[in-house]
């Protein structure tokens, strides 16, 4: 037996004693008197030092939210997802990949929320804490495996979703940047408001509709992926063509349907315009009667979502939609100084170059070219 094997078999035969409903036991390093429960967003209350300092952040969106929290400094390991690839898909990604290649691999990554994480490279690594976007399963799975405590900050995708200022206060509770917490979340309220504020009083009959066709959605689509409600639209209270309030989110549009509607203004993912100049070759007449693309009104939306949401994709998204639908509302707004702006504020770096290097560019797209 090696001697990395022969570690972890002591450390497993160590007792630990666990709190029930998902609570984590003290740990196995000596430690009395430094610890204070937490209760996660799945409302599991877990045991957790006072003052960690090693961390592992697991699952769709923790790694994002220990960049917009600013405590990358704080990992001692990452998932290979982050570490083998440098990709704009993922916000965070270009700014903190290089770190990511240096730290040992904890785990598989991706947005499943299930448990992929690499047991016993945690438990040689020992950190003080685990935060994972993990299902409620999935968490005490790990606990039960390491011994350590999981602190789980599963939240859903979209603009600004609530679960996600609560997935936010729960990690910055449990490492203690609340401050910087507070400061992101009160400036993603102020986007909120200006950009609600821009057009809440304009007649649905004096707005331009608008189709938001092949995003990326549990994989690439074509045209006919869509979303009947879509976050990025409600915030600047834009005519979603495709709006159907008994279909909750993301669905395939018939494309009769879309030719019905004939939005003035369609958006397409630039990172699936492969497939639509596909579709385009194989039915050119269906593109030929939409009055956005005989008339050049078809524009860039790149895709926000991967492994969760990239908040700040999404508003720049936000934002440019603005200034396409609502050009007099949103006159004052240059796209590269506003998403400058918001990447810096939640990154520390502007990455848009990087974003457009990518293949995540914001700009006027010809169908078949």
């Amino acid at each position: 037996m090696n001697a990395k094997r022969l570690l972890i078999l002591l450390f497993l035969l160590v007792p630990v004693v666990f709190l029930s409903a998902g609570g984590i036991g003290d740990r196995p390093s000596g430690r009395t008197g430094d610890t204070r429960t937490i209760t996660d967003v799945l409302g599991r209350v877990v045991q957790i030092p006072v003052r960690p300092e090693r961390i592992i952040t697991l699952g769709p969106g923790a790694p994002r939210i220990a960049a917009y929290l600013d405590v990358m400094d704080m990992l001692v390991g990452a998932e290979r997802y982050n570490a083998e690839t440098f990709t704009v898909i993922r916000d965070y990604n270009p700014v903190h990949h290089e770190l990511f290649r240096t730290l040992p691999l904890v785990g598989s990554g991706g947005g499943s929320g299930n448990n992929n994480a690499f047991p016993e490279e945690i438990i040689m690594l020992a950190p003080d804490l685990i935060i994972a976007a993990y299902t409620l399963e999935a968490a005490d799975e790990l606990q039960r495996q390491t011994g350590i405590p999981v602190v789980s900050i599963m939240h859903s995708t979209g603009l600004a979703p609530a679960d996600f200022y609560a997935a936010m206060r729960v990690f910055a509770e449990a490492v203690g940047v609340q401050e910087r917490c507070e400061t992101i979340l009160a400036y993603m309220d102020i986007m909120l408001e200006d950009l609600n504020r821009r057009t809440a009083g304009i007649p649905e009959s004096e707005k331009l509709s608008a189709y938001a066709g092949a995003v990326t959605w549990n994989g690439r689509r074509g045209i006919a992926g869509t979303y009947s409600v879509f976050g990025i639209f409600d915030a600047i209270n834009a005519r979603n063509a495709a709006y159907d309030p008994a279909i909750p989110g993301f669905f395939l549009a018939d494309l009769e349907s879309i030719v019905i509607w004939d939005p003035d203004i369609i958006f397409l993912d630039p990172g699936n315009m492969d497939l639509v100049n596909d579709e385009f070759a194989s039915n050119p007449g269906f593109f030929n009667s939409l009055r956005a693309v005989r008339e050049g009104q078809v524009y860039t939306m790149p895709s926000f979502n991967f492994a969760n949401t990239n908040t700040t994709y999404a508003f720049i998204n936000a934002y440019y939609a603005g200034t396409i639908l609502f050009p007099q509302q949103f006159a004052d707004i240059n796209i590269s100084e506003k998403a400058a702006e918001i990447l810096t504020m939640f990154l520390g770096q502007n990455t848009f170059n990087i974003m457009a290097e990518g293949g995540l560019y914001y700009g006027r797209i010809t169908i078949g070219n």
